[in-house]
Parts: structure tokens; C-alpha cells; sequence
């Protein structure tokens, strides 16, 4: 996969103090420092705090179950943001492809999101009704009216989640300079790993914000609460709006060794500045030269509908929690923190099937467990056979992110990475405005027929339906590792 002004720098033909020309194709990096490297992978575990935190456990059920907002709203406002990444972030790639610069992208998107979800706290307070689960103390005055403050809330959790998926193409295009092709399913693993140490961590440390006592240990003091509430601004009241605030901390503070420590390596100098008529263009472009690239488009494809069936249960699952299985009192951040532990063994194992096996068949793997233990969840019984089921997805949950990002590599060149990681975030981007209306049309639509019981388990049936279509469509996408391995 090197190219000759790679082999030119081997062996010596070449100057290795001239800058490597990415223009001409794809590459094999050498391995960077393993500062860079984990602060690269860290950075999975800071955005995982945001996406268990905001995106799956305490805004849904605080906008729905506390404050008695429809599904369809929360599948609204979801869409919205997808919308606005479908629109804008292939553009930006084909820019960021242009100059090779992918770091002030992540950083810009991810200042914002921190900025944005601490809003949604200070709104929360100040306009909306202070009730629900965990909420302790006098009810304060309202400063604006509901509505004008559900709006704000709305807004900022939009421009929040839509910031944050932005940062994620330009950030999976940087491993390509972190490593070489064949280390790519381990760092892509241990990135994964660490996620879901975060996801844990995230949780453990804002919960007592929330009820005053942390998931399995219970009780905390009630002087370090108190500290705590005082320490952390927006955090006084308790309730699920009082985890917003230090979730935008946890964020920014573990994102901080990617913004000091990683750099791009490959940074074009002195290129004149891209038109925008220009950038769009080459978006409208990028579907046709993937043609050239045989399977990219068939996997396109095929993320649309498993990052569409992922990320609608993502977002739901706690609402299934406590509405079709019975969580009440916060107990569904204790299952989420339980379930998570294995996915941290899960997804760096992953990584070695990838590095082993091939990303593909081990992307067909996970895929068919997501489909056997998604119909498993429909029929659980009881939350007994609900936890041991959602200890099963857990195992595999990491593996999509880990097997994904090295077989999309593994069929466009690395140069052109962050051009195609945009194209497939607009295509499960595009999933997003679909999958949570689907689920909400089916949830909002039964409830009234056959109760939320019902109703919810019907929501996870359409989820099973798009990752069986999803494995499905895999299997035309070409396996170059295998081919690789018989060379």
C-alpha cells in the first residue's frame, strides 16, 4: 500500500526531511509517539461522556419521562441535528481533505458542544419546571417563560449533538497518520475501550449530581454532595438537569490531550484558499469517484442502516428502560454502568479480530449478534433475563466502531480518508433523520392501543429489522484484508 515517495523515504532514495507529498495516494505511516497515540484514543473516552450521558441516558428521559414530552419531539430535534450533518460536514471534509488538516476541526466542534450542553443546564433551570427524579429543594422562579426556555433547551441540545457528531469524520480520518495499516484494528480498538471507560466514568461521577448517590455503591455523604452541588454550578437542585453542567466538564477536561498532544502531520502549506463553490462541488463528486473504489459505496450503504438501527436504540434505551422493563429511581444508570464494563473487554478484543480476521467478517460477526440479542431483548421476561441480555450487547456494542473505521480504509486511500469518513457520517447521518421517527411513530402510535410495554418493544423490532438489512447488504462488500493475506 506504500507508495513510491514512502519507499523513496525507506530506503534512502529520497530526503527524509522533505515533507511527504499525501497528494499522490494512499500511504503507510510510521507508528507516532504513544503520546500521541493515547491522547488520540482518549479522545473516545471524553466524547463517550458526552453520547451516554446526553445522547442515551439523561436528556431523553429528563425531556420525556420527567417533564412529559412526546417521543416524536425528542425524534425531532434529533433529525434536526443530523439534518445540519448531512448538510455541512462533507463539505468541511472536502476542505479538510484539501489542506490535510483534521485537528482544528475536532477541537472547534468539540469547544462548542461543551459550551452548547452546559446551556441546556442553565436553561433548564431557569425557564422549566424543576421536577422529576432526584430533584430536591424549593422550586425556584422562573426568569423567562416555558416556552421561549424549551426552545432554548431544544436549540442547544440541537446545535450540542450535531457538534459533536462533527467532530467524529475528522477525527477517525487522523488515525490514518497514527499508525500503520496493520495496527490500525488495535488503536481503533483501544479507542473503542477506552469509550466505554468513559461512558462508565461519566456516569459514576455526575450521578451524584443527579440523586445524590452513585450507581452500585449507593449512598454518598451528604456534606460531599452538598460540596459537590456547590462547587459545580447549575448542579443545586439535583434531577437529571443537574448532570449537564459537569458533563460538559468531563467532556472538555479529557479532550484536553488530543488538543495539546496530537497534530497533523501532513498539513498542506501555501495552497491558495478553497472556494465554497469549490467545496461543494467536490462533495457532489465524492459519490461518483466512489466508483472508483470498488464496495465503497455498497458499505456506505450498509453503515446508513446499522448506524441508523445503533443509533436509534442508543438514544431509546433508557426510555425502554424504565418504560417496558421497569427501571425506576435512576436504577437504569446503574444498568448502563454494569453493562458497559463489557463492552471495554469487548471492543479491544474486537480490535484483534479485525487485525486477524479481516474488518469485514468481523463486522458481519457483530452484526449477526446485534440481530440475535436485539430479538432476545423483545421477548426478556423479566429485567433479570433484561440484564443479562444487555450484558451480551455490551460484548459486542464496541465492535461496529472498531471494525468499521479500518474497512473503510481498507477500500478508499488514506488521503482521501476524511473526504469518505464525511460521506459516511452524511449517510448515517441521513439514517438518523429517519431511524428515531420510525421508532417514535411505532412507540407514540401503540401506546394507546397496547400500553408502553408493547409499544416499546415494537420500537425495538424496527432497530432488528434495519440491522438485519444491514448484514444483508455487507456481504457484497469486497474483503480486501483477505485478499491481502493471500498475496
Amino acid at each position: 500500500m506504500e507508495t513510491a515517495i514512502t519507499d523513496s523515504l525507506i530506503d534512502g532514495s529520497g530526503s527524509r526531511d522533505a515533507p511527504i507529498d499525501v497528494t499522490a495516494g494512499d500511504f503507510n505511516p510510521p507508528m507516532a509517539r504513544f503520546r500521541e497515540r493515547i491522547s488520540w484514543a482518549l479522545y473516545d473516552f471524553a466524547n463517550t461522556v458526552f453520547s451516554m450521558n446526553i445522547a442515551t441516558l439523561y436528556f431523553s428521559a429528563w425531556l420525556i419521562a420527567d417533564l412529559g414530552h412526546s417521543n416524536t419531539l425528542y425524534a425531532s430535534v434529533n433529525g434536526i441535528a443530523s439534518a445540519m450533518v448531512v448538510v455541512s460536514i462533507p463539505v468541511f471534509g472536502a476542505i479538510s481533505d484539501a489542506t490535510q488538516k483534521r485537528k482544528p476541526w475536532v477541537v472547534g466542534f468539540t469547544l462548542i458542544a461543551c459550551i452548547a450542553t452546559a446551556l441546556i443546564a442553565v436553561l433548564g433551570q431557569f425557564g422549566l419546571p424543576l421536577i422529576g427524579e432526584g430533584v430536591t429543594g424549593s422550586v425556584i422562579t422562573s426568569q423567562v417563560s416555558s416556552g421561549m426556555a424549551l426552545f432554548g433547551v431544544l436549540a442547544a441540545f440541537t446545535i450540542a449533538n450535531y457538534t459533536y457528531q462533527g467532530a467524529q469524520p475528522f477525527y477517525n480520518a487522523m488515525m490514518s497518520e497514527l499508525v500503520p495499516v496493520d495496527h490500525r484494528g488495535r488503536l481503533s480498538g483501544l479507542g473503542a475501550a477506552l469509550g466505554y471507560v468513559g461512558s462508565i466514568t461519566g456516569v459514576i461521577l455526575t450521578f451524584p449530581f443527579f440523586t445524590g448517590s452513585m450507581p452500585i455503591i449507593a449512598a454518598v455523604p451528604e456534606k460531599v454532595v452538598r460540596f459537590l452541588r456547590t462547587a459545580v454550578p447549575f448542579t443545586g437542585h439535583g434531577g437529571r438537569v443537574s448532570t449537564f453542567v459537569p458533563t460538559a466538564i468531563l467532556f472538555l477536561l479529557f479532550s484536553l490531550p488530543l488538543f495539546i498532544f496530537c497534530r497533523d502531520h501532513n498539513v498542506i502549506h501555501g495552497r491558495r484558499r478553497i472556494a465554497w463553490r469549490e467545496a461543494f462541488a467536490d462533495v457532489r463528486n465524492t459519490l461518483a469517484e466512489a466508483k472508483r473504489y470498488p464496495g465503497t459505496l455498497r458499505f456506505i450503504l450498509t453503515s446508513f442502516l446499522y448506524q441508523d438501527a445503533m443509533g436509534t436504540i442508543i438514544a431509546n434505551m433508557a426510555l425502554y428502560a424504565i418504560f417496558a422493563m421497569g427501571f425506576v429511581k435512576g436504577s437504569e444508570a446503574t444498568l448502563f454502568v454494569i453493562l458497559t464494563v463489557p463492552a471495554v473487554i469487548g471492543a479491544y478484543g474486537i480490535g484483534k479480530l479485525v487485525d486477524r480476521f479481516g474488518p469485514k467478517r468481523t463486522l458481519s460477526w457483530v452484526l449477526a449478534g446485534w440481530i440475535v440479542l436485539l430479538v432476545a431483548m423483545i421477548i426478556a421476561p423479566s429485567r433479570n433475563i433484561f440484564w443479562i441480555v444487555g450484558a451480551c450487547i455490551g460484548l459486542i456494542y464496541g465492535g461496529v466502531s472498531t471494525a468499521e473505521r479500518p474497512l473503510l480504509l481498507s477500500l478508499v486511500p488514506d488521503v482521501e480518508a476524511g473526504r469518505f469518513f464525511s460521506l459516511m457520517v452524511l449517510s448515517s447521518r441521513a439514517a438518523a433523520v429517519v431511524g428515531p421517527f420510525v421508532w417514535a411513530f411505532a412507540v407514540d402510535g401503540l401506546t394507546p392501543i397496547f400500553g408502553k410495554g408493547v409499544a416499546y418493544r415494537a420500537g425495538v423490532l424496527t432497530v432488528a429489522i434495519g440491522m438485519t438489512l444491514a448484514l444483508w447488504a455487507l456481504q457484497r462488500v469486497p474483503d480486501n484484508f483477505a485478499r491481502a493475506r493471500r498475496k
